[in-house]
């Protein structure tokens, strides 16, 4: 037989100061971290336009790039294989005139890289009036 008494156990506790002291440390640690950026964005006030409409019409070759990479002249589908050849097509389409205007046409997926290569291959070209087609939004 057990005589003994019972003793009485402590309830557990939970100490929260060292817990506050360590979120605390944490906490300044961000703040001297954190970098405080102001993004500055270009405040750009477009202009209007009130002009005649055109009586001639330049020559336009008009440039379509899919969200794949695949690319049209003039409703005609080249293979792109470099800027190059792009550049070959465009003065061919252009005919000898250096006022011929390039219209690009683009997907809203295609790539960055599709639309710059149209522009470089306008510039080897010697072409250098370029302009985007959109449309409007509802």
């Amino acid at each position: 037989m057990n005589f003994q008494r019972r003793q009485k156990q402590e309830e557990p506790e939970i100490n929260l100061i060292p817990m506050i002291d360590v979120l605390l440390v944490v906490l300044i640690f961000l703040m001297v971290t954190t970098t405080y950026a102001k993004f500055s964005e270009l405040q750009i006030n477009l202009p209007q336009a009130t002009g005649d409409v055109a009586k001639e019409k330049p020559a336009q070759i008009m440039v379509s790039v899919d969200a794949v990479g695949n690319y049209q002249v003039n409703d005609t589908a080249i293979n792109f294989s470099n800027v190059s050849n792009l550049a070959q097509t465009l003065k061919q389409a252009a005919k000898g005139s250096a006022d011929t205007v390039i219209i690009i046409n683009a997907d809203a997926k295609a790539t960055h890289q599709s639309v710059i290569n149209v522009m470089e291959a306008g510039r080897e070209a010697g072409l250098t009036r370029i302009t985007f087609a959109t449309q409007k939004g509802d």
